[in-house]
């Protein structure tokens, strides 16, 4: 085992935590907020150390871990886990102290990367292009059980799995530790609309919200998602909207397109003090049920009481069951938990009703055909602007392509003209967006 030398730089055993009485109308998971960051000179005292400790090189998705840890996202967890924590998440997801928590967040190690270390060496974490992000105390290295994680957390071991792909591209050691942040500027791409936990919950308690729900999102918000937010709104007194724009796949809707999307919405279509929008710098896993009780948990440490939980949460292809990311909160302790989850069943536009229904709630009439119900799914409004393709005025087609409906038909109209622009790689500025869509008709709270 490698000893600490004079130039290598001491764990850090001071606190970090913010008290239990953290802001907001929750108490953060675990019961305090993580924060790992460290004040200016020190960082920059540490980068400098950090250039003669050993390395491992980080990629994008375990750069949002490191961030969403440091910040308290991922409370009560001060660092990447160790191997009981590792087995404990995969084989009961729980935490060894007993908390509800259902995906490993681990630090890989390639072979060459874990031979240059020691269980008591402090490590520095370089991101993909080499910058110092962060170090490591190291306690523990292991190794992975790829097949039992991914059949576990995923519920499958097939590589076409996105989720199954990245683990196994990742190196086959796992390096525990708890962490210091030290990397300059903001990762998110976003810097006005990245809050921290401490952040939400600060404008949560200005706003006077007693109860918040969160929607997550990795893609436009369509007419379905408005109705679900709406209605969740009639239960609690605030709404997060917290679209997730860390790495995600290739052919999903980029980031900067969304934020505009969500903009929009925003600025015609909610009740302007009752919502905010900020985003969530984290790594989607398309993890379908298990990642429902991660985003839940990220959520209640960025101050939320509620979160809604749709069809096929975080789900990808066919791997997972319309509403297995629901009925995954009957497994786990709901007490120790804290976050209330609120589920939907799919949305539908009705025909005859000119009206959203949800698959729970029937239809007036009572005689409704096949065709009558319409149903939205982004996948498809990726496909069909690419085509030039439109829907029926009623808002979709049969395959989903979000258009006009009844009296939005301008609004959706726009909404679609917005994605055609993505396709054809058009980007729109703040204010050229804000030219182009005007004279939008608004929802009163």
């Amino acid at each position: 085992m490698r000893t600490t030398t004079a130039d290598t730089p001491r764990e850090d055993t001071r606190s970090h935590d913010l008290a239990a009485t953290a802001p907001g109308p929750i108490a953060p998971y675990g019961g305090q907020l993580i924060d790992r960051r460290v004040d200016e000179a020190e960082a920059a005292e540490l980068r400098a150390v950090a250039t003669s400790l050993p390395a491992i090189q980080i990629s994008h998705r375990i750069l949002s871990d490191l961030y969403l840890i440091s910040i308290g996202g991922l409370s009560p967890l001060d660092g990447f886990m160790d191997s009981a924590a590792y087995e404990s998440v995969i084989a009961e997801m729980k935490l060894p102290n007993g908390l509800p928590w259902s995906i490993p967040v681990v630090l890989p190690a390639t072979e060459e990367e874990a031979r240059g270390f020691a269980p008591g060496d402090s490590v520095a974490l370089l991101t993909p292009d080499g910058q110092i992000a962060g170090i490591v105390d190291v306690r523990e290295t292991y190794s992975r059980d790829v097949a039992h994680e991914t059949a576990a957390v995923y519920g499958t071991e097939d590589t076409a799995h996105p989720g199954v792909a990245a683990v196994h591209a990742m190196g086959p050691n796992y390096v525990a530790g708890p962490v210091r942040y030290l990397l300059e500027g903001d990762i998110s791409g976003f810097p006005a609309d990245n809050l921290t936990p401490a952040q939400t919950r600060r404008h949560f308690d200005d706003a006077g919200w007693r109860s918040v729900v969160a929607f997550q999102t990795r893609n436009p918000i369509h007419r379905a998602h408005e109705y679900l937010q709406k209605c969740a709104l009639e239960i609690v007194e605030g709404l997060l909207i917290h679209p997730l724009v860390g790495e995600t796949k290739s052919d999903d809707i980029s980031a900067d397109v969304r934020m505009e999307c969500y903009r929009v919405l925003l600025d015609g279509y909610f009740p302007r003090d009752r919502v905010l929008l900020s985003v969530l710098p984290a790594a989607m896993r398309y993890a379908g049920p298990r990642e429902a009780i991660f985003h839940a948990i990220m959520r209640r440490n960025y101050g939320c009481t509620h979160f809604i939980v749709g069809r096929d949460h975080a789900g990808v292809g066919d791997y997972y069951g319309t509403y297995d990311a629901q009925e995954i909160f009957e497994r786990v302790d709901r007490d120790l938990l804290g976050i209330e989850p609120l589920k939907f069943e799919h949305a539908f536009w009705c025909r005859r009703t000119e009206a959203v229904h949800t698959g729970g709630a029937p239809l007036p009439l009572g005689n409704e055909g096949p065709g009558d119900a319409l149903t939205w799914r982004t996948t498809a409004r990726r496909v069909h602007p690419r085509r030039g393709r439109r829907g029926p005025h009623e808002g979709v087609s049969e395959r989903g392509e979000l258009t006009r409906i009844g009296r939005r038909r301008r609004a959706a109209g726009r909404r679609v003209s917005l994605l055609e622009r993505v396709e054809r790689r058009v980007t729109l500025t703040g204010d050229s967006a804000a030219h182009r869509l005007t004279d939008r008709p608004r929802d009163r709270p």
